[in-house]
């Protein structure tokens, strides 16, 4: 059986055409690729046409097997060194992927604005009391569910009395929650979790994307080439063929 996917909204089923926007090598920042990130970032926020900018594709791949694995998480601080996510990184497949090879991407897509940013570099640990201050600003309830997941654990259905399954695993998991709420019971002050925090992904390589018509896409990628001084880099900045 063969599944053709129609794309658009065409009769023809051809994808549509990028037609919106051109990409010079003018428009970008001549040396940062993060001054040029917050520039498209920001745009994509003023536009009203983007829902969640911050929503990105995080991969990681496993050693020595090589399988990739990639999941959607939110993208929550830009600095000089990096950009930053925060997750599970105890049971999770990210953490074992992580722990045999740092390196890892993040993927933006812009459909609207038909932009796209492409992040490569190291993954490293924010410390403990970095995570703290992000961990605070949540509301209750996502704190709790920190503490509470066994990210990626396999829930087993319970069994009832004849031997049915009365639910599909999700009664453990409200169980793990209601452990978490009697622990914090009354307070207010939860310290995140030694499992749990932010991950910066350091660049090293950072393409920006911009759809043109007949797939003939401008693309740029900034590959950093030495340190400098310290807290000052170096980036070479050319236009690649679509």
């Amino acid at each position: 059986m063969c599944l053709v996917a129609p794309a658009g909204k065409e009769a023809h089923g051809q994808a549509e055409q990028f037609t919106r926007g051109v990409l010079t090598r003018s428009d970008l920042d001549p040396t940062s690729p993060i001054r040029q990130f917050h520039k498209w970032f920001a745009a994509a926020q003023r536009s009203n046409r983007v829902a969640h900018p911050e929503t990105c594709c995080l991969s990681t791949a496993s050693l020595p097997s090589g399988r990739v694995s990639s999941r959607v998480v939110y993208l929550k601080e830009l600095d000089a060194e990096g950009f930053v996510i925060y997750s599970n990184f105890g049971t999770s497949k990210k953490a074992q992927d992580l722990a045999t090879n740092p390196w890892a991407s993040l993927t933006f897509w812009w459909e609207d604005l038909e932009r796209q940013v492409r992040v490569e570099g190291r993954a490293s640990r924010l410390t403990r009391e970095e995570s703290q201050i992000y961990f605070d600003t949540r509301v209750r309830g996502s704190r709790i569910g920190a503490w509470s997941s066994r990210q990626s654990q396999v829930l087993k259905p319970a069994k009832g009395g004849g031997g049915e399954e009365e639910d599909d695993g999700r009664k453990i998991l409200d169980e793990w929650v209601k452990e978490t709420e009697k622990r914090f019971e009354g307070q207010e002050n939860i310290p995140v979790p030694d499992f749990w925090g932010g991950l910066r992904i350091i660049p090293e390589s950072v393409e920006f994307w911009q759809g043109r018509q007949n797939r003939l896409h401008d693309r740029f990628v900034y590959d950093k080439k030495t340190a400098l001084e310290e807290g000052t880099e170096e980036w070479t900045l050319e236009r690649l063929s679509p």
